[in-house]
């Protein structure tokens, strides 16, 4: 009987490993891009006008966008008012993307501006491209256009204003720009809706009621999850004090607070903030923020909203896990975002 040496049974297990550590770095380098971007990309539909909240959420979604944890897409309105447009493109602007694609109804859509004048306040005090709602693209083809151009189930689309736009673009057929029947489109590109709408487990509400034939539409048809965020849960976390305290001048979205919150008694702790709860979720989810009930929301055609639990359901509503408090101020630091080149 021979022995072996330890010299050479080292070599071969150092041979082995050499051999390990080779196939991990190829298997590395052939990996798919996605796994290594955990950017969550993001159409955003807003009212953009009755409310400003809406100003709330899209300065959150692009501070999440300027720290790489989100790809703003698009930034479309459901609301036809005139100043809806330049507004948006205030914010795209100054937030460093004023290339990011807009679009608005062509259909007939609601039509509200502002009481309080903060979207004229923004149109003739800071940059923007875009000179009127009515001069913007039609909004089923910037969302035929944007969903047709991303992977397979990677789009979240944040709504947080009338459900008008996603019911003509669930309508809509093939077309020049996508052979995909909107549903069809939406089943293969979308991922999960996440809507500011509704009161749960059953209310009314005006994102649903404004549009209640389309609201009823969308929430019947919808193909991929729906994560709700109630009235009830916005009504609850209140922002804004802090952010029109900043020292910073020029800024648009301490603007719109600031010119805002002393226009209204109920706003004296800040403003309840319905929309940028659904920009939270749409970038970190509903872990530790939320809890969840599943089943399903039914419209009526008054536009008030009843529920039905299911477990297996498609539609889940939100809950009240984290301390409003601390959420109020998670939502706030983030609406408080400078951008490097300002």
């Amino acid at each position: 009987m021979h022995s072996i040496s330890p010299y050479f049974t080292g070599m071969k297990i150092f041979r082995r490993l050499l051999f390990l550590v080779a196939v991990i770095a190829l298997l590395h380098a052939c990996a798919p891009e996605k796994s290594i971007n955990n950017k969550i990309k993001i159409i955003f539909d807003t009212d953009f006008g009755p409310d400003y909240d809406d100003v709330g959420a899209l300065a959150f979604l692009h501070a999440m966008a300027d720290s790489n944890k989100a790809e703003i897409l698009a930034t479309i309105s459901c609301n036809r008012h005139e100043l809806v447009g330049p507004g948006i493109d205030v914010l795209n602007t100054w937030f460093g993307r004023p290339d990011l694609p807009v679009g608005a109804p062509k259909t007939p859509a609601v039509d509200l501006g502002s009481g309080q004048h903060w979207l004229d306040t923004l149109a003739a005090n800071y940059p923007h491209r875009v000179q009127s709602t009515s001069a913007l693209p039609d909004a089923l083809e910037v969302y035929r256009k944007t969903l047709y151009a991303q992977p397979d189930t990677s789009v979240t689309v944040v709504t947080v204003g009338f459900l008008t736009n996603l019911a003509a673009l669930l309508q809509s057929g093939p077309d020049s720009i996508c052979p995909l029947s909107g549903k069809d489109l939406v089943s293969r590109k979308v991922k999960m809706l996440v809507s500011m709408a509704g009161r749960f487990p059953a209310g009314k509400e005006f994102n649903v009621h404004m549009d209640s034939t389309a609201s009823i539409y969308v929430f019947k048809n919808w193909p991929t999850r729906i994560t709700f965020t109630g009235f009830e849960i916005g009504w609850e976390i209140r922002t804004g004090l802090r952010l029109i305290q900043m020292e910073m001048e020029n800024n648009p979205v301490k603007d719109v607070f600031r010119i805002c919150i002393p226009m209204s008694a109920e706003d004296s702790l800040g403003r309840m903030s319905w929309d940028e709860t659904a920009a939270l979720i749409a970038v970190y989810g509903t872990k530790g923020f939320f809890t969840t009930v599943a089943g399903r929301m039914t419209v009526n055609s008054d536009g008030s909203n009843g529920w039905i639990n299911d477990p297996q359901g498609r539609h889940v509503y939100v809950v009240q896990e984290m301390p409003v408090n601390q959420m109020s101020r998670f939502i706030e630091d983030r609406m408080m975002h400078i951008p490097l080149h300002h």
